[in-house]
């Protein structure tokens, strides 16, 4: 086989290992804030919340998840599974809103782990080296594939798409952590062949059962057709894959795919939502730029390692997660769910940005670093004076924006929130302080500070923006407003709610909730009020209307309130 030149310059004296505490703070500073003391957020998070609870309380199929007759939409169960576990496994006293969370912290926490060993093992391929250098020096291959692996996981944090989905009870994170599961099973077949043969069938039936089956067989077929394809390691003493093994290993990964779709259907997964882009220019500005920020800072780095590892678009470290980025990326424009479906493309898109830093010249990564360090310290000047102004008082534009915004929103302060902010802060001027002084010549440099940014500012969004996040983006206020005048009741019946306003009313204001029917016995009727129109076929006549209450961030998302008329 032809050897085809690499890129991949690069001296053992680059290859410095990131400190392993340095890089779990990075993580621990990412998946924390977010999960821990927030409220259920409209939609998806609070209706994914709404379908656990009525699991749990034994009023939906396990099977088919419903909230009130309203069917989850597409065809998801391990998610609230999950959810449901945690709730029957936690003790009394910790809420369900954050028991549920906690197998959510721990998907994420694995999709890190796996993205990190994908990169790493891909790297150590034959044909990711770097070039030898005829009187040595050059990087061995360990370290090498230990500093791109750091970079990848790197670049993967900073990705600004990640943080909000990554940190919803949602199906998206479980689909993203078994993708990415899929991926390191792959990149780890040629050394690890027993454990990633199991992490491959695991991966594939966890994205089916997650709701995504038609993107597990797309993943599944392949990688399938990549692994059979790939001969790099023919050439390799060390690690080799012997034909009769590969054949072995690819007849079995095509019984996973197999194992997969049996179970897809057995449950009955399948649901084809897919409808071909609309071929206008404004649906193509809304991709684009969904492109564009949902996956910076990692696909102007993907760009280019495609564009210098140009020559081995067929070796594996890059067609691999090229395939994982072209499924993302066609499951955006051809569902309606194109945000989530590209968050399965984040851990791909970070493997390619991290082989983009063994080939960027100094003048490219200083740019990066000094866009990166201007950027990120703008925007945390900007939350932390915005917080400043709330709780002083002393700019009123500050403030007319954001009762603007956030109208009856009060500003309240909390210790705790404040202090770690503080520490979150201190630790970024100390990363640029760290990055700047002592690894100027690690190669993972690039990727540090656009990690610590994305780091810090959703560290300080969660906590000092928190209080105004949760009054804006959660149900509780609409549901206080409504309990005012509602009271505690032992039954309400409801019409026209979707599944999330019926988990915020379920939840927070402790109401057992029905159905709206002829024969019910409840004092109090919550209509939603866009559906109004549909109480012409409802008697009313039994029904006294008693006031409107209205979502106080929010003016579409008015509920009418109905005393029965004794």
């Amino acid at each position: 086989m032809t050897s085809i030149p690499s890129p991949a310059i690069v001296a053992q004296s680059v290859t410095k290992r990131l400190s392993r505490r340095i890089l779990w703070l990075f993580c621990l500073a990412y998946i924390l804030p977010g999960f821990v003391g927030r409220e259920p957020w409209k939609n998806a998070d609070v209706s994914a919340f709404g379908y656990m609870l009525e699991i749990f309380k034994g009023q939906s199929s396990w099977l088919a998840p419903q909230s009130l007759g309203q069917a989850a939409e597409g065809s998801a169960l391990l998610p609230y599974w999950l959810g449901v576990w945690a709730m029957q496994l936690s003790p009394s006293w910790l809420e369900p809103a954050f028991a549920v969370r906690l197998p959510f912290m721990l998907l994420l926490v694995l999709t890190f782990l796996a993205t990190w060993h994908g990169v790493y093992y891909l790297a150590r391929s034959p044909r990711a080296l770097p070039v030898v250098f005829a009187f040595g020096g050059e990087a061995k291959p360990k370290d090498y594939a230990r500093t791109i692996a750091d970079g990848g996981l790197l670049a993967l944090i900073a990705c600004l798409g990640l943080a909000q989905f990554s940190h919803e009870t949602t199906p998206a994170l479980p689909q993203v952590c078994f993708t990415s599961i899929i991926f390191y099973a792959v990149s780890a077949m040629p050394y690890h062949r027993i454990a990633a043969a199991l992490a491959f069938l695991m991966g594939l039936l966890g994205l089916t059962i997650s709701g995504a089956p038609s993107v597990a067989m797309a993943l599944g077929l392949g990688s399938v057709f990549i692994f059979a394809t790939d001969t790099q390691f023919e050439d390799s003493k060390r690690d080799a894959v012997e034909r009769i093994d590969r054949v072995r290993y690819g007849l079995w990964m095509f019984f996973c795919v197999v194992c997969a779709a049996v179970v897809a259907t057995t449950l009955n997964l399948w649901r084809f939502t897919a409808a071909l882009p609309v071929a206008a220019w404004s649906e193509a500005q809304t991709a684009s730029r969904l492109l564009l920020w949902f996956a910076w800072p990692a696909w102007p780095l993907a760009i280019w390692t495609l564009w210098r590892w140009r020559r081995q678009y067929t070796s594996l470290h890059v067609a691999l997660p090229l395939l994982f980025v072209s499924v993302a990326v066609l499951s955006m424009l051809f569902t309606h769910i194109s945000d989530r479906a590209l968050l399965l493309g984040l851990p791909a898109m970070a493997t390619l940005a991290a082989f983009a830093l063994p080939t960027l010249e100094r003048r490219l990564s200083a740019l990066i670093d000094w866009f990166t360090l201007f950027f990120f310290s703008v925007v945390g000047l900007l939350i932390w004076g915005i917080w400043i102004t709330m709780q002083t008082g002393t700019s009123s534009q500050s403030i007319m924006l954001v009762n603007k915004l956030v109208p009856g929103y009060e500003p309240s302060f909390s210790w705790l929130p404040f202090l770690v902010a503080i520490l979150g802060t201190l630790s970024w001027v100390y990363l640029v302080l760290w990055r700047v002084g002592r690894h100027r010549t690690a190669m993972w440099k690039s990727m540090v500070l656009p990690a610590g940014g994305t780091a810090l500012c959703w560290l300080l969004l969660m906590t000092l923006w928190l209080p105004m996040l949760d009054f804006a983006r959660s149900y509780a206020p609409l549901v206080h407003r409504v309990a005012e005048t509602v009271g505690k009741q032992p039954c309400v019946q409801i019409h026209g709610l979707n599944p999330g306003q019926a988990a915020a009313f379920s939840y927070h204001g402790a109401m057992q909730l029905q159905a709206l029917k002829p024969d019910g016995k409840c004092t109090w009727l919550i209509v939603d009020a866009d559906a109004e129109s549909s109480l012409s076929s409802v008697n009313m006549s039994l029904w006294r209307f008693v006031t409107k209450v209205r979502r106080p961030t929010d003016d579409n998302e008015d509920v009418l309130l109905y005393r029965r008329v004794n």
